[in-house]
C-alpha cells in the first residue's frame, strides 16, 4: 500500500474513533418524555463517513483500474507482445471484437477471449 493510502486510512479511522465516542458522551434524552436527536444525527454522520470510506477506498480505484482496463483492451493490435491472465506470454496475430488470437514462443496459436489479456509488454 502506499504511504498517502495508509496516511488518509488512518486518518479516517482516527475521526470515525472520535465521532464514535464523542457520540456515547451525549445524553440521550433531555427531560422527561422527551428525547434528543443527538444520537441520531451522530448516527447518520457515522453512516455518511463509513459510505463515503468506502467509497474512495474500494469502489473509485475499482472502476479507474476497469476503465485502464477497458482502453487497453481497445487499444489491441496486431503485433502487441501480450501476457494473459493465465500467465501466457505472446504476440498478438489477429484481434476480432471479442477475442484475440495469440502466438506463443513455440509457434503455436491460441484463441483466447479478449477480456483475458492481462498486460500489454513493452516492445
Amino acid at each position: 500500500m502506499k504511504r498517502s493510502k495508509i496516511l488518509g486510512l488512518a486518518l479516517i479511522v482516527a475521526v470515525l474513533a472520535t465521532m464514535a465516542l464523542l457520540g456515547g458522551c451525549y445524553p440521550t434524552s433531555t427531560e422527561e418524555g422527551g428525547s434528543s436527536t443527538t444520537s441520531t444525527i451522530y448516527m447518520i454522520v457515522f453512516l455518511v463517513l463509513i459510505f463515503a470510506m468506502f467509497y474512495f477506498l474500494m469502489i473509485r480505484p475499482q472502476r479507474k483500474r476497469q476503465k485502464e482496463h477497458q482502453k487497453m483492451m481497445e487499444e489491441l493490435k496486431r503485433g502487441d507482445r501480450i501476457i494473459t491472465a493465465g500467465g501466457i506470454f505472446g504476440v498478438i496475430e489477429s484481434v476480432s471484437e471479442d477475442s484475440v488470437v495469440i502466438k506463443v514462443e513455440s509457434g503455436t496459436t491460441l484463441r483466447l477471449a479478449k477480456g483475458s489479456v492481462a498486460v500489454v509488454r513493452e516492445k
